[in-house]
């Protein structure tokens, strides 16, 4: 049965969009005197603890319009809970765009179900906020890149630490030469999953820890080097737990970057929580720890000359802050950092990574496409929401 609950559409705000499709280097017009609107695709966990209640901290300028999930129990009661009364299943996809006046989406559905809904949205003139990893395969990275740009869209891939205050000056203080030329990355991210029908351990729709996890420190080494590694090598380790029969238990990885520079990570599912990072440069170095969270703060010691200085970062809402960045885009016309090319560029790390698991060698990299990496004038700093939301059908990612 359809979940839709329908409120009245709003029409007359897509004037621009059989300009933006006639031409691909234009954008679809800005909305005009109003909120960007937004479906949130795809209501599970994430969504759930971070993008829904984010809304009430971007309000300003993001509305959300709608909801989209194949649970009608989670639609009825997320619905209630955020006054949205305009509810989808996800065969209404497309129609809930155009029924909605739709403006952007952001979805949030398991990696390899992205590529059609980006595809679907691009085709339909909205605005995509995709969660990470982009695509399940670089192929599908391409194909959603592309069908946005032909049809005059923003796509931007959701990396909310491109506007978190610690990564910033982290950033910062490696562009500033304080810790000298960079030359080594190395990064651990590690928590236990413990029941078995988290979607994280199903092979076939593209989990396990390389791409939910070990995608960050992926992600923090090429903000931190500027630049793509240009040779791989990784390995595997499954200890024969139950848990792990379709995914990787444990995965290390090497990347070699350009200018004598190397990174190191490790990730799993099966060891205790941590997520932490270090830069070392030839005049110091740097620590993030914890490095990756947004459910705490985070801390930053800079150490040079054998003399630390520590800050720490109170906690941040994370998610609203990528969400007034992409609306922000949306309404100035200008493309976002980080866009589908910089989601690209990890996925082809990761399956690049994936391969050298499977032949157990190294891998050169193919030359990758130029991308412009964070900058620290993108921070954006909205206060954490108080106290945890409600869920709906919905666990945590160690559950």
């Amino acid at each position: 049965m359809a979940a839709k609950r329908k409120v009245a559409a709003r029409k007359g705000d897509r004037g621009g969009d059989k300009a933006a499709k006639a031409n691909g280097s234009s954008r679809k017009a800005a909305p005009a005197k109003r909120n960007v609107r937004f479906a949130v695709v795809g209501v599970g966990h994430i969504a759930q603890e971070a993008m829904l209640p984010a809304f009430a901290q971007a309000k300003r300028s993001a509305e959300l319009a709608a909801l989209v999930s194949g649970d009608q129990n989670k639609l009825g009661e997320l619905g209630k809970m955020y006054g949205v009364s305009a509810l989808y299943d996800y065969p209404e996809f497309v129609r809930c765009l155009r029924e909605e006046s739709i403006d952007a989406v952001y979805i949030a559905t398991p990696n390899t179900e992205h590529w059609q809904l980006v595809c679907d949205a691009a085709a339909a003139g909205v605005h995509v906020l995709c969660e990470k990893p982009l695509g399940a395969t670089e192929r599908q990275c391409f194909e959603m890149i592309d069908a946005c740009e032909r049809a005059g869209v923003y796509l931007m891939t959701a990396y909310r630490l491109h506007f978190q205050a610690a990564h910033l000056r982290a950033i910062e203080v490696v562009r500033s030469g304080q810790i000298g030329e960079p030359r080594i990355f190395t990064s651990v991210f590690t928590y236990q999953i413990k029941d078995l029908q988290n979607i994280r351990l199903r092979g076939d729709l593209g989990g396990g820890p390389l791409p939910d996890i070990g995608i960050y420190c992926i992600n923090a080494a090429r903000s931190f080097f500027e630049a793509e590694p240009d040779e791989v090598q990784a390995w595997s380790v499954r200890s024969g737990d139950p848990r792990f029969a379709e995914v990787d238990e444990t995965v290390s990885a090497q990347l070699r970057f350009p200018g004598g520079r190397v990174a190191s990570f490790v990730c799993s599912f099966g060891a205790a929580a941590t997520g932490w990072c270090q830069l070392i440069g030839t005049k110091g170095d740097l620590r993030l720890d914890p490095a990756y969270e947004y459910r705490e703060g985070l801390n930053l010691r800079v150490t040079v000359d054998e003399k630390s200085r520590e800050r720490s970062f109170a906690k941040r809402d994370q998610f609203a802050a990528e969400l007034q960045y992409f609306t922000q885009c949306i309404q100035e016309g200008r493309s976002p950092e980080p866009s589908g090319w910089e989601g690209l560029a990890d996925v082809r790390t990761i399956r690049a990574l994936q391969q050298s698991i499977r032949r157990g060698m190294p891998l050169t990299m193919p030359t990758p496409p130029q991308v412009r990496h964070p900058n620290p004038d993108q921070r954006i700093d909205r206060p954490a929401s108080n106290g945890a939301p409600k869920l709906v059908h919905a666990r945590s990612a160690s559950e």
